[in-house]
Order: C-alpha cells, then structure tokens, then sequence
C-alpha cells in the first residue's frame, strides 16, 4: 500500500456522537468504541489541556495526573498550534481560555 495515500476521513462517527445526549450516553458509546487504555489516555490528555489552560507548569500536571512530559507537551502544542479543539470545549463547558482577548489588548 503507498504510504502517501492519504485516507480520507470517515464522517459517520463524528455525525454518531452527535447523537448522544448525555454523558452517560456518551460513556456507553466510547466504552464500546475504545480500549481502556484508549479512554483512559484521552481522559488524561484532556485532563492536561484543562490544567494547562489553567496556567499550571509541567511538573504540577505531571504530579496530578502522572502524564509523560512528552504527553504534556503535545497537549501544549495542541492548545498552542492546533485546529482549536480544547478551547471550543473549554467555552462551551463555561471555561475561561487562556489566551483570549491578549491580541485585542496589544492593538
């Protein structure tokens, strides 16, 4: 198979978990859809997105949630450079992002 195909994404299961209507629904649907290590490595990426949105430093997060630096830092890059997933989830879940409004403050 040439590695440079790229595959396209599946949209169906995207569409699927927005379906769901409560966590519990939610949980049943990942539990059939993941390992545990699976679930529990996401639970633990968010968990880190969360404490670094909240200004936390890498050696706090790591003692709270035991995540590799190497996790802690993708995370980073993901809040820093990614498609801006956590902070549409950390607004709609009534969080503050860190970094809102810092560009409207320096014009």
């Amino acid at each position: 198979m040439n590695k440079k195909i790229k595959k396209t994404r599946n949209e169906d299961m995207y569409r699927a978990i927005l379906t769901l209507e409560n966590v519990d629904e939610l949980i049943k649907f990942f539990s059939d859809l993941c390992t545990v290590s699976e679930l529990n490595a996401m639970e633990q990426r968010f968990q880190v997105a969360e404490l670094l949105n909240q200004g936390l430093i890498y050696n706090d997060i790591l003692k709270k949630t035991g995540a590799s630096s190497a996790t802690i830092s993708r995370v980073n890059r993901s809040l820093q450079y990614g498609a801006d997933g956590y902070a549409i989830a950390f607004r709609r879940m009534g969080l503050p992002v860190r970094g809102d409004g810092e560009e409207e403050e320096d014009e």
